[in-house]
């Protein structure tokens, strides 16, 4: 058995077993491929993919369990490398962020700044995406570190630490009814068709929550998972705009009217997260407590060593995170 073999089935894989796509996107020969796989499967006495003619068509039970531990095996080996690059060259490498729109548009660019100034000598890689498509990506080892608000918690072997909370605004054009209200409730904003986040988005779920509290059934006439795609439909008059509070921009959107939601919903909290085993370089400790300072290298490393939700939870139940 050979690393090798396990990249290529791995690949494999990953390239939905298109043998082509896999070959080409390694710099190796389709056949190569090919027959590597078929001297593992050999050597291990079962079928890793089933086939039709030359085509695989699916991974067999024994392929998923031996895809698992190969997975495994070709991160630790990664893991390996990155260990000899700390102590060889510890401020060049690369890092990966998976992130949403909002964090990446809002959050993120001073902590990028900062960062890239620092260490000039890392390139640095940023995913946008929902929620469910970041942390799969951390979670498949394809980026280093997730940046969410919701769906982080569905993937065990996510390691995820608070960094934030923050809350919505509403927004609206000058000559909305809603412009001149002294005092905002849920029952006001059931009256107009609503612009928001999709579902499971952003924070979309303790806004649904709000109202199912108070048996309102809002009007959502659009979503998007674009902050600023939803204020555009605002200014278009679709409806009105429920939208992080860290979205609005004082100057770019002075022709919007922003009413401070904080007492309609609960708070949302932004987490970062990364694949439990993973092996943190010192930018990468760097690059998270400069995004949540509270996050020191002691305290990753002590949440690295949780096992589960509750210790995790347990681990950062005294922490007043800082509200954006």
């Amino acid at each position: 058995m050979k690393l090798q073999q396990l990249r290529y089935i791995w690949e494999v894989a990953r390239n939905d077993l298109n043998v082509s796509a896999t070959a080409a996107s390694l710099y190796t020969s389709q056949p190569g491929i090919s027959k590597q796989i078929r001297l593992l499967e050999d050597e291990l006495g079962v079928e890793i993919f089933s086939r039709s003619g030359k085509h695989l068509t699916r991974i067999t039970p024994a392929g998923e369990e031996i895809l698992r531990v190969a997975a495994e095996v070709l991160h630790q080996v990664d893991n390996i490398k990155q260990i000899g690059q700390e102590h060889n060259d510890p401020e060049r490498g690369s890092l990966a962020i998976a992130t949403t729109h909002t964090q990446a548009r809002y959050a993120l660019p001073p902590v990028i700044q900062k960062f890239i100034a620092k260490y000039p000598d890392v390139d640095l890689h940023m995913h946008q995406g929902t929620p469910m498509q970041i942390s799969e990506m951390a979670a498949d080892w394809k980026v280093d570190f997730a940046v969410a608000t919701e769906a982080l918690e569905l993937f065990v072997d996510l390691i995820m630490m608070p960094c934030y909370k923050w809350n919505r605004c509403i927004l609206v054009p000058k000559d909305h009814p809603l412009a001149q209200t002294s005092f905002l409730t849920l029952d006001n904003l059931a009256q107009y068709p609503l612009v928001t986040y999709v579902f499971g988005f952003t924070g979309r779920s303790q806004l649904d929550q709000a109202f199912q509290e108070k048996e309102l059934k809002p009007r959502v006439v659009f979503t998007a998972s674009d902050s600023d795609v939803i204020k555009t439909y605002v200014r278009l008059g679709l409806g009105v705009g429920i939208v992080a509070r860290m979205a609005y921009d004082p100057e770019a959107d002075k022709d919007l009217v922003m009413i401070d939601a904080r007492h309609l919903f609960k708070h949302s909290v932004t987490k970062i997260g990364f694949r439990r085993g993973t092996f943190l370089r010192g930018f990468m400790y760097d690059f998270i407590q400069e995004f949540c300072p509270h996050l020191t290298k002691e305290m990753v490393d002590e949440a690295h060593q949780c096992n589960g939700k509750d210790e995790l939870e347990q681990l950062f139940r005294h922490i007043e995170l800082p509200e954006y």
